[in-house]
């Protein structure tokens, strides 16, 4: 899966269209190579190594005082200040509200104080998401698509300093900034973006035409990043697409807001498509350089993608105490539900989820904030896991408060009733399942992860473009590889710390053993399918789940761990060790069935009658019948 024809350990493009071919050499060019070797992706090799996660990375208390004067201002301010239905029926965030957390800060938590920012830490941030999570989605998004994915973040990785001075102390003070990707015919495919921008005769200048779809914050924006396509650069004799990252000012001539889009949650997102017509920019505004915008893009998110998970957590204490709190108290049958085994089920995954999200979180930004981390994995993990584990959080909400959870806050504070808001919660947590890498790019995305170290080794084999005789080199080469790599996943290497809390090692020795099946699974996989693994979604979907639920027990156990020694006041021990007992149970529960459903699932049937579905000459009763 690498860009050029002559590069070793590749995977054979051949066979693809031409469309294909290009979505992932853009891809592919803008990866970020590290020599980090990260927990998550030593995982998949089979390597349990807690070389940079044991102890557990407690958030320093010099940085929690750091945080704290903000983080309880901001709590305050969600506490007394924001009414999230009058959000919701609105459709607007009031402006005295936006005003309100400009003069907090929070529109610059991580910008460096010497830009006029808060100069907060990850840890922070993620602290400062959950509580807006807890509260009202269109918040969160607000300020999480302002500085996790808008010109706050990209500046601080890639920006010049010249373009740090001009912008950053702007954004700091509450000036809202976007992102500008997506376009109709554009999701997670680069190579089909249509929106272009062209040099001046000038030499100085670009001219930007086009339109984005689903810009979030644009509304209100004064100035955003937006990705178009430039002039392609010649490799190794062949043209290559170019994408660049742009920094444009709302109220520049050409820049017009077409439309409010609008949806099923989040009524309050000002999000709308953004159309350029003949814009002229600077060649200044460029960030990061040509042809450099979806390595701004891609390295931004990586990071963004962990405010999601981070809201997460706060989201789902509200929903655990909602369900909590009419578990015990809502009686059928003589007894309160929470006491009937199919409440208690959905109780107890919910608690252990919400636990093991903080964790995961918690970890991940920790990693952040040491600077020299690659958290691609991590983070992509903690998206996925956090945001599926959300949705089930409110959806068993839903279940336990039955028809009280259907019904709108509005209609039951009009009854006499409390108005938890559950039916307005579960259409604004919907979303976290798409935006920032829906969980289908997710398991798509980490997938690649879990295979580069193997296309490194043995990529060029698979290769049809090079010469018989550099296959036949790579072979020899791989086959020394894994002549000593293989063998040893089936040793029983340990690798659990002895002063670990004893609660917390059968966690931590499951993982261990799994991981080096997990890395046969993918081992066997590419065996058996060769290039045409890369097809097989579904089956590496399956082993990228079993690879972030390790994940999760890890950051579950060790977070546990951490806790327990420092005297944390806010768990008991024993609370402590029932979270990791109960999460890990319940994680080796799908961990099974995962690897059970790798060898006998009906993936192929399922594909083949939906091939079938598509042609219209086919199926016509499933159409008849309906209005």
């Amino acid at each position: 899966m690498n860009t050029t024809d002559d590069t070793p350990g590749t995977i054979d493009t051949s066979k693809m269209t031409q469309g294909q071919r290009e979505a992932l050499e853009m891809t592919e060019s803008a990866r970020a190579e590290s020599g980090y070797r990260s927990f998550a992706g030593d995982l998949f090799m089979g390597r349990f190594s807690l070389d940079h996660i044991y102890p557990f990375p407690l958030q320093p208390a010099a940085d929690v005082e750091a945080g704290q004067p903000f983080l309880t201002e901001l709590e305050q301010v969600l506490k007394t200040e924001v009414d999230a239905d009058q959000i919701d029926a609105d459709g607007e965030i009031p402006d005295a509200l936006i005003e309100r957390l400009a003069r907090l800060g929070a529109f610059g938590i991580k910008i460096p104080k010497e830009y006029g920012g808060l100069g907060l830490s990850q840890t922070n941030y993620s602290r400062a998401a959950q509580l807006l999570g807890s509260v009202d989605g269109n918040l969160t998004a607000l300020l999480s698509a302002h500085q996790s994915i808008g010109v706050p973040q990209p500046l601080k990785l890639f920006g010049t300093e010249e373009q740090k001075r001009k912008y950053l102390p702007r954004v700091a003070r509450g000036e809202i900034s976007a992102f500008a990707l997506t376009e109709t015919g554009v999701g997670s495919d680069p190579a089909r973006m249509e929106t272009r921008a062209e040099p001046d005769a000038d030499g100085e200048h670009w001219i930007l035409n086009g339109e984005k779809l689903w810009c979030t914050n644009s509304l209100k924006a004064g100035v955003i990043i937006v990705m178009a396509r430039t002039p392609d650069k010649i490799v190794h004799g062949k043209p290559r697409s170019q994408i660049t990252a742009f920094l444009v000012e709302m109220n520049t001539p050409g820049v017009e807001i077409v439309t409010r889009c609008h949806f099923m949650g989040l009524r309050a997102l000002y999000n709308g498509v953004v159309r350029f017509t003949n814009v002229r920019l600077s060649r200044d505004t460029i960030v990061g350089g040509e042809g450099r915008g979806l390595k701004v893009a891609l390295t931004t998110l990586n990071t963004g993608r962990l405010t999601i998970p981070a809201a997460c957590i706060g989201f789902m204490k509200r929903c655990l105490g909602y369900s909590r709190d009419w578990s015990a108290t809502r009686v059928q049958w003589g007894s309160p539900i929470g006491q009937h085994a199919a409440i208690a089920s959905k109780l107890a995954r919910m608690a252990a989820n919400t636990f093991a999200t903080e964790a995961m979180v918690m970890l991940t930004s920790a990693l952040v904030d040491r600077k020299n981390a690659d958290i691609r994995l991590e983070a992509a993990m903690c998206k996925l896991w956090g945001s599926e584990a959300a949705w089930q959080a409110i959806d068993d909400t839903m279940q336990i408060r039955g028809g009280r959870g259907y019904e709108t806050a509005a209609s039951l504070k009009n009854r006499g009733e409390k108005p938890v808001p559950v039916e307005r919660l579960m259409r604004d947590s919907r979303i976290n399942l798409i935006f920032e890498g829906s969980s289908e790019i997710m398991r798509l995305f980490l997938a690649r992860e879990a295979l580069d170290p193997h296309l490194k080794v043995a990529g060029a084999v698979l290769d049809s473009r090079q010469s018989a005789g550099k296959r036949l080199a790579a072979a020899l080469k791989a086959g020394g590889f894994y002549a000593l790599w293989y063998p040893k996943l089936h040793l029983p290497v340990g690798g659990v710390p002895s002063d670990l809390t004893p609660a917390c090692k059968p966690a931590l020795a499951y993982v261990s053993r799994t991981s080096r099946r997990l890395a046969r699974t993918l081992f066997h996989a590419m065996v058996k399918n060769g290039p045409k693994l890369e097809r097989r979604q579904l089956l590496l979907g399956r082993i990228v789940d079993i690879g972030t639920e390790l994940f999760a027990i890890t950051a579950t156990a060790l977070y546990a761990d951490a806790l327990i020694k420092r005297g944390n006041t806010t768990h008991f021990r024993e609370d402590l060790e029932s979270l990791v007992k109960t999460f890990t149970a319940q994680s080796r529960g799908r961990i099974a069935a995962s690897l059970a459903s790798l060898a006998h699932n009906h993936d192929h049937e399922d594909y083949t009658f939906a091939q079938t579905l598509l042609d219209e000459t086919r199926h016509a009763g499933l159409r008849d019948g309906i209005v």
